[in-house]
């Protein structure tokens, strides 16, 4: 691929802006964690939304992106030595973006990697766990009779929910005084818990103030307000 209109995705959702990095997505909670990072560095960037409902997201087009047929994925007109680069996995991104801007990760490598840690922390238990959680207690396996399944989830979300209520105390965030991309990944994901899948009171989310309070403060950035809604409906 020497071009961005190479790309069979470009024929499905064309590039308005070819020369900016190309985000496909949709407001979850994996996919703001794209569209916040890129809110908040500034690094331009044109969102298409992957309609789930229509199963844009098992069209071929999308699948020459990501075989896995998830969001987010990007295709970035300016990856390495000039030549696009198509990405997926929302984690992958997000090293990638923090690696091409400067921004985000911290420069020292002994910081880097605590930072990658904590990213790796979200990416294996918080949104695996808490998105068992949302099947059993608001979508169809709500209707479970047998509660264990649901009991279990909800048990190791509340673990790790204690995890980082413990690493919280007395910082600002994951990382102290540095915001990364760290809590960019688990935010939106906190957020979803106890929002969307209504599970406040079933995790005793009141257990976590050190949790609420930097869930709180991430909310209240502008680069978050508006990443958390995009991309838009159209």
């Amino acid at each position: 691929m020497t071009a961005l209109s190479d790309h069979p995705i470009t024929r499905q959702w064309p590039a308005k802006h070819p020369d900016r990095l190309q985000l496909y997505s949709l407001p979850t909670p994996n996919g703001v964690k794209v569209s916040i990072f890129l809110e908040e560095t500034g690094l331009p960037y044109e969102p298409h939304r992957v309609d789930f409902d229509t199963q844009e997201q098992l069209s071929p087009a999308f699948l020459s992106l990501n075989p896995n047929n998830k969001i987010p994925a990007i295709l970035d007109p300016d990856g390495p030595d000039g030549v696009p680069l198509a990405l997926f996995e929302s984690g992958a991104i997000l090293l990638y973006l923090a690696e091409k801007t400067g921004l985000l990760l911290p420069a020292d490598p002994a910081r880097r990697y605590e930072t990658i840690q904590w990213l790796m922390f979200q990416m294996s238990g918080i949104g695996p766990m808490f998105g068992q959680v949302g099947f059993f207690h608001k979508f169809a396996g709500k209707d479970y009779e047998d509660k264990r399944p649901r009991d279990r989830y909800v048990g190791e979300s509340r673990r790790l929910l204690a995890v980082l209520e413990h690493r919280l105390a007395g910082r600002d965030w994951l990382m102290g005084d540095d915001y990364t991309i760290a809590d960019i990944a688990t935010f939106p994901w906190v957020r979803n818990l106890i929002g969307f899948y209504e599970a406040r009171d079933l995790v005793g989310f009141n257990d976590y103030p050190n949790v609420k309070r930097v869930l709180d403060a991430f909310l209240a950035r502008p680069a978050v307000i508006r990443g958390l809604t995009i991309p838009q409906r159209s």
